[in-house]
């Protein structure tokens, strides 16, 4: 006679199958090449709207121009290309083009990520305060007149502390620990809102304010390598953990009880979850500043494309995220003479696509 835990088990897998597809049915073998194809051309899309970004701009350079001009450092290349078009690739237009796709992928997965540990569609990277912590971090920095490399490393650990305090809050409230966290965001997020308002309030209104205004709307102009290398190394640890955690979230949208009940530690997977979430949000808004809706309205397309198996959402929506920040990105640099920042084109974008899902949705049920 089976135990009652080994019944518990049979339900949980009967419950992941109908949710996520039997691996041995013929659908479940269709909707693996569907989704092997679906990576595919998500990927080919990427890399094509990479090369054809290269070649937007006031100064265009073509793909072969760019192949030339990287193998040239490391193969001997008789130049074709002009020394300004080589200056303009390697220090200004290549690593912005990498850092849009490197933060939309970021955001996108930090959202999904958020949304599965606290099952909840609404939740977003900023949900636990990450976005304003590093916000007023970044203000400080300006305030105090620190240069840009001190607002971005101001920015990167005022995030990190901001979700450190809200997870200590958190765990210290009875209760539903995912309810508890989003509460404890919602408080500490205020209170680093109000600290960046008094920032704001007392500084210096004919520079500091306006570079301050400026960062808060989120840009990725005047990319460098360097704050590409600062970057990259934060949102790859985030981003790898992720990754082979994917499975595991799975089990979290079961809900506690049942994954505690397989010997799944969800308070040590809900830590750890959120811990790489907020490494790479925290990476994000200190290179670029605050971009919303990224990291909500990507996962609600990838969920629409291939489903709400974490093993496949969290790929697709790295793949998409790349791709809509990449196109947000080329059209605040070329639409207008002034570039337009990137934080209010995203919004323009994100929420009334949102509202349509929304709408969608609801006249469906």
């Amino acid at each position: 006679m089976d135990s009652p835990l080994m019944i518990i088990i049979e339900a949980s897998e009967s419950k992941s199958r109908r949710a996520f597809g039997d691996g041995k049915s013929d659908s479940a073998q269709i909707m693996k090449k569907y989704y092997k194809l679906t990576i595919l051309i998500m990927a080919i899309l990427l890399v094509g709207l990479i090369l054809g970004s290269v070649a937007l701009g006031r100064f265009p350079i073509s793909v072969k121009e760019l192949f030339g001009i990287l193998g040239s450092k490391f193969f001997r290349i008789r130049p074709f290309w002009t020394p300004s078009q080589e200056s303009l690739l390697l220090y200004s237009r290549l690593p912005r083009i990498l850092m849009a796709v490197l933060v939309g992928c970021s955001l996108s997965t930090a959202g999904a990520s958020y949304q599965g540990v606290f099952q909840n569609p609404m939740a977003a990277p900023d949900l636990l305060g990450a976005s304003s912590g590093a916000a007023f971090g970044a203000a400080l920095a300006i305030l105090l007149n620190l240069g840009n490399t001190f607002t971005m490393i101001f920015a990167f650990i005022f995030g990190i502390i901001t979700v450190l305090i809200v997870v200590l809050i958190g765990n210290s409230i009875r209760g539903k620990r995912a309810l508890s966290f989003i509460l404890a965001g919602i408080m500490v997020s205020s209170l680093a809102s109000s600290g960046v308002s008094f920032i704001k309030l007392v500084a210096d209104p004919t520079d500091q304010l306006p570079a301050i205004t400026y960062w808060l709307m989120g840009s990725l102009n005047g990319i460098m390598p360097r704050d590409l290398l600062f970057a990259v190394i934060p949102m790859a640890i985030g981003l790898i953990a992720l990754l082979l955690l994917r499975w595991r979230i799975n089990i979290l949208t079961l809900g506690d009880e049942e994954a505690r009940t397989i010997g799944v530690n969800t308070k040590a997977l809900r830590i750890i979850v959120i811990a790489a979430a907020t490494l790479v949000t925290s990476a994000c808004v200190a290179v670029s500043g605050i971009i919303g809706w990224v990291g909500l309205v990507i996962p609600h397309i990838a969920r629409k494309v291939v489903g709400d198996d974490y093993k496949k959402l969290l790929p697709a929506s790295m793949l998409m995220g790349s791709f809509f920040l990449l196109v947000v990105d080329d059209l605040s640099r070329c639409l207008f003479t002034n570039e337009i920042p990137i934080g209010i084109l995203t919004s323009l974008v994100g929420a009334p696509f949102f509202i349509y899902l929304i709408v969608k949705d609801g006249n469906r049920s």
